[in-house]
Formats: structure tokens, C-alpha cells, sequence
């Protein structure tokens, strides 16, 4: 294997050298869902009562490598932490710039951060994700930010934080009458996609849904505040002939759903992501976007934590958490900023030392 890194990508050409970037900035978007309190739907949090601060807790950590609104990090049941390490480390190696938009979060984190000024989303299987106008307010106020980032970084990298979020995903590309049952990813090895699909049908039941045209309403009544506000920066930047990357999983072909929906451009925009994720095969990224645009490449990382010391990390090889806080699109950002010349044993070396310094002597 060789010892710089390999940025995959779905689509032939000059795609890579398209994303190229000087200046980029991410930007992470946290948010929260009830429905992530429905058991079995998700790993982040180390209990229930926790999973409400995640979002809040990934962008601290991002900014201090500390968390405030809880004790120690964000982590799995079982002690993997959150891939919002892997994002601060590619974020510190390559002094890319992060900014925090608050699009409801249900616990405001203690750091300074932008917020769109709109309530959690409500449990789908029982009520509407959103109100409308919130809906349409995220959306609004996520364009005028894009159009500012636009301004002044030529590549803008779009990250989320927000558990249970595939479950959303779901239920707004089913919405949006695209086959994606078994076609989800999960932060759990075993990914419970008999759970996600009744939860989903269960809410298109409950809130007697039909026929829904109205691409706001599918989002208000099936989504989250994650997925119009991501979808709102996306078209800012676009629409001010700049770039984004969204940096994701299967949570962003949602947002590519509602965006095609709109009829916004797909010229300027690529997934960014990890191995873990294009290689699962218990999730289908691919087909979920071809399905959407066959325009819109996929670039893709091994971020190489097979190789690591720290069990916590090796767990991310094996499965278990695969992508989250943009960990996938701000290691490609950081490579598309050295123009890929980055070792990989420089890059675990530095995850392993902020593992050691913020996760493992917070642990003992």
C-alpha cells in the first residue's frame, strides 16, 4: 500500500482536480431528531439520556478536542469514540477553518456558533419532523450563508452531526419516491434496517400521508432540521458559482433529493466521504445518488485506522461508526488542499496522539 493517500472517486476524468482547493472551510451543521430515542435506532451516545447532547458535544470538541456539555466525548455503548476526532485532526493538520451552524440542535453548545433559529425535529413515526415555516426557514437561511461563504473560500465542506439521522434520511428519500430500503447506512455494525423501514412506514401511516408533492412538506413531515439547512448552504454556494462538498453518507443523497427537487445545479458539487462507507456492504451511497443525479461524483478515503494502535480506532475498520462530523470530506479537503501529498503514517500518527491526549486521559 502505498504511503500517501488515494482519494477514490465514482466518476472518470478530472473530477479530483475540479475540487482542487486554497481556501476551503467546513462547516457542521448540528441538529437533533426525537426519533433517535426510538431503542435500537442509534449508536451515539453512550445511553439515551446522552444522545441529546451529541451534536452539541462533537462541535466542542472540534473547537477545544474537550467536551463541555457532557463528561468525557461522545462515544458508542461500548467506548468508540466520535468521529469528530478524525475531523479535528484533519482540520488542525491542514488549518482549515471550522464554523458551527446550530439548525436545532436540542442543547446549544458552549462555543460561539450560527443559529438558523428553528426547534428540534419532533419523532416522525408519531408527528411532523418540522413545522413548515421552519422548514422553509432553514432552507432560506441557509442560502444566505452559502452566498456569504461563497465570498471568500473556494471550496466549502458541508458536515453534520445528528443522531439518528439515517432514519430521517430514509423516510425524506421515501418521500421523495426513492427505493431506499436496505440502502441506508448506520453507525452500528449490524444495521437495523427492519427497525427504519417500519419506523418510516409508520410515520407515512400515522400522519396519513399520500401523494405529497410539495418538496418543503416532505421534508417538514419525514425529515430533520439537518437536511434543510445543509440543502440551503449547498444551493447558496452553488447558486454564487462556487463549491461544495458534502461531506457524508447516506444522510446527504436526502439532501441531494430535496435539492434536485428545486432544480438546483449539480456541477459544483461532489460527495465526500469515507471507505467505510462505499465499501459497506449493508448501505448503497452509489445507487442512492445515481438514482438522483448520475452527475454527482463520490470521492472517497480509507482513512487508514486498520493500522492503528488504539482499539477505538481499529473499530472503525471493522465497521462500527463508519462516518459522521464530516471525518470523510475534511480528510479529502485537507488532501485536495496539499493537492493529495500527505502521508498516511503522518495522519494516524496525529489521530493517535489527540486520541491519547483528549480521549484516553480523559478515560482513565
Amino acid at each position: 500500500m502505498s504511503k500517501e493517500f488515494n482519494i477514490a472517486c465514482s466518476h472518470k476524468g478530472n473530477v479530483i482536480e475540479k475540487f482542487l482547493t486554497t481556501n476551503p472551510i467546513f462547516v457542521c451543521v448540528i441538529s437533533y431528531t426525537e426519533t433517535s430515542q426510538i431503542p435500537g435506532i442509534t449508536f451515539a451516545g453512550a445511553n439515551p439520556d446522552l444522545i441529546k447532547y451529541t451534536p452539541a458535544a462533537d462541535s466542542e470538541f472540534l473547537y477545544y478536542g474537550k467536551c463541555f456539555s457532557i463528561s468525557g466525548v461522545p462515544a458508542t455503548p461500548d467506548g468508540i469514540p466520535t468521529p469528530a476526532l478524525l475531523t479535528r485532526t484533519a482540520l488542525l493538520l491542514g488549518k482549515i477553518p471550522c464554523l458551527v451552524v446550530n439548525s436545532g440542535s436540542k442543547i446549544d453548545p458552549k462555543i460561539p456558533f450560527i443559529s438558523f433559529g428553528i426547534n428540534h425535529g419532533k419523532n416522525i413515526q408519531y408527528e411532523a419532523a418540522l413545522e413548515l415555516f421552519e422548514t422553509h426557514q432553514a432552507f432560506e437561511y441557509g442560502k444566505i450563508l452559502g452566498k456569504q461563504l461563497s465570498k471568500s473560500n473556494d471550496l466549502v465542506v458541508l458536515g453534520e452531526s445528528i443522531p439518528g439521522g439515517t432514519t430521517t434520511a430514509l423516510g425524506v428519500l421515501t418521500g421523495f419516491g426513492i427505493d431506499a430500503n436496505y440502502k441506508i447506512s448506520s453507525s452500528m455494525p449490524n444495521n437495523p434496517h427492519d427497525l427504519k423501514i417500519r419506523v418510516v412506514q409508520e410515520a407515512i401511516k400515522n400522519q396519513k400521508i399520500s401523494d405529497l408533492i410539495d418538496p418543503f412538506k416532505i421534508i417538514s413531515l419525514l425529515g430533520d432540521p439537518m437536511i434543510p439547512a445543509v440543502a440551503g448552504i449547498a444551493t447558496g454556494i452553488i447558486q454564487s458559482e462556487s463549491r461544495v462538498m458534502l461531506a457524508g453518507g447516506t444522510q446527504m443523497a436526502a439532501v441531494l433529493a430535496f435539492m434536485s427537487s428545486l432544480k438546483v445545479s449539480f456541477d459544483r458539487i461532489c460527495i465526500g466521504t469515507t471507505s467505510y462507507v462505499t465499501k459497506d456492504e449493508n448501505s448503497d451511497l452509489e445507487f442512492l445518488v445515481r438514482t438522483i443525479s448520475p452527475d454527482i461524483p463520490i470521492l472517497s478515503v480509507n482513512p487508514g485506522l486498520g493500522k492503528s494502535t488504539k482499539n477505538g480506532l481499529i473499530m472503525y475498520d471493522k465497521g462500527v461508526v463508519k462516518e459522521g462530523v464530516g471525518s470523510g470530506g475534511t480528510l479529502i479537503a485537507l488532501l485536495l488542499k496539499l493537492n493529495r501529498s500527505l502521508d498516511r503514517d503522518t495522519f494516524l500518527r496525529n489521530i493517535e496522539e489527540e486520541y491519547e491526549r483528549n480521549i484516553e486521559n480523559i478515560m482513565v
